[in-house]
């Protein structure tokens, strides 16, 4: 994959946008939808089940349906063309643009305290950024492209 098509899969705190519950074209989003697809009407079946099958956990299929739906409709494009729907405040990407930097690690101040991030997120883009120092963005994304954000 190119640097353009990785940087904006990639925040600029280093967070896979692509992997994030949700990105519109990511694949939570996908999955959801498959899932939901492949469930149909399972609604009168799983209520069904708590009593046929023993199994009460089936109790609690409206408020899997109610995620699944959230992660079915997705609708952020991505830290680089729109705030980040996840982290309220997150000031990385005004920052970035600001300084004219695609990632934090390109940035004279790096690591800093101006993120907006709680102290555990802020220790995890601090490391990835480290990481895409350390070995380059291209890699790094290759490294976890496929992994699971969470």
């Amino acid at each position: 994959m190119e640097y353009e098509e990785i940087k904006n899969r990639l925040a600029p705190c280093g967070l896979h946008c692509g992997k994030c519950f949700a990105f519109s074209d990511g694949d939570i989003v996908e999955s959801s939808r498959q899932l939901k697809a492949s469930l149909g009407n399972f609604d009168v079946y799983a209520e069904r089940f708590v009593e046929l099958l023993d199994q009460p956990v089936f109790k609690k299929y409206p408020a899997f349906k109610e995620m699944l739906d959230l992660f079915s409709m997705a609708g952020c494009s991505g830290c680089r063309k729109e705030n980040c729907k996840l982290f309220k405040n997150c000031k990385v990407r005004s920052c970035s643009e600001q300084k004219g930097v695609d990632f934090c690690f390109q940035c004279s101040d790096f690591p800093c305290g101006n993120t907006g991030f709680d102290e555990h997120l802020n220790r995890r883009s601090v490391a990835i950024n480290r990481q895409m120092a350390q070995i380059g963005i291209e890699k790094y994304y290759d490294e976890i492209k496929d992994e699971p954000r969470y």
